[in-house]
């Protein structure tokens, strides 16, 4: 069923996506906007051992640009997602955007510190309806006796805070690093860290050392219950139905990424 709200949720997904159309490949040359079909080739036929091989050749460049977008297209789509999680937390559980969002600071050398962060959080002392307060805390018990989590520490979390990704099968190392030394603080700060994955594509190694270092994770399946389904969790816990979104709006979804690849697949 549409709500008043689904244009404004609608075009928080899109326009991300629509950044990756105009996306150039940058080959090394620098953190500029990207090369033209024209300027790859200038540089490309400048090159004797490319020029030998043909490199300067429009389908290489057309490769180029989609093997390019393609990761921009993924992470294009999710921040759109981190960006809609927040939007509906603020719309459903009436947190405002401060409260709604976590960082902490590091310490760096020369007296200067790094700022690092989250996605969004739900802190309980900013959830004003009670039921929904109970809703929360006892959905964040849950999930830290799930984790083993000794029994004290799970009671004193004051909220969860989350990692929005649209899929995650990356091995960066120095990416799960960062992401542990996260979780790390959260505990600190009594918040339970929580992994909120939009699809089903999670790499099962990573599933299984997010949850050694005491990690909920939510997947993206239409099965299974709030402590493990993100689409169960959104509607059962948050009180909004976001398959339901997605799948009313799956059409004008699929349309716009086709425009984009169309625009990526072609060396012009």
């Amino acid at each position: 069923m549409a709500t008043d709200r689904d244009a404004t949720y609608l075009s928080i997904i899109i326009e991300p996506i629509k950044v990756c159309a105009n996306y150039k490949p940058k080959l090394g040359q620098g953190a500029g906007v990207g090369l033209s079909l024209d300027e790859f080739q200038t540089l490309y036929r400048s090159d004797p051992f490319y020029s030998w091989f043909g490199l300067d050749n429009p389908l290489m460049y057309a490769a180029h640009k989609a093997a390019g977008g393609m990761t921009s297209i993924y992470r294009q789509i999710g921040i759109g997602c981190e960006r809609l999680i927040r939007t509906i937390l603020q719309d459903e559980i009436g947190l405002n955007p401060e409260e709604v969002s976590w960082s902490y600071q590091v310490p760096r050398s020369g007296n200067k510190v790094r700022t690092l962060s989250l996605d969004c959080r739900i802190p309980l002392e900013s959830v004003k309806e009670a039921a929904k307060r109970e809703q929360v805390r006892d959905w964040i018990l849950k999930s830290a006796a799930a984790l083993q989590v000794k029994r004290p520490i799970a009671k004193s979390l004051q909220g969860v805070v989350f990692e929005v990704r649209q899929g995650y099968k990356s091995k960066d190392s120095k990416r799960q690093n960062a992401d542990l030394a996260n979780a790390a603080t959260a505990y600190t700060q009594a918040y339970l860290p929580c992994a909120m994955i939009l699809s089903s594509q999670i790499d099962s190694d990573i599933v299984i050392r997010y949850k050694s270092e005491k990690w909920a994770i939510l997947t993206g399946t239409l099965a299974g219950n709030s402590l493990t389904s993100t689409y169960r969790f959104m509607q059962e816990i948050v009180g909004y139905d976001l398959a339901g979104f997605f799948g009313r709006h799956k059409e004008a979804l699929n349309r716009e990424v086709a425009v984009v690849l169309q625009a990526l697949l072609n060396a012009n």
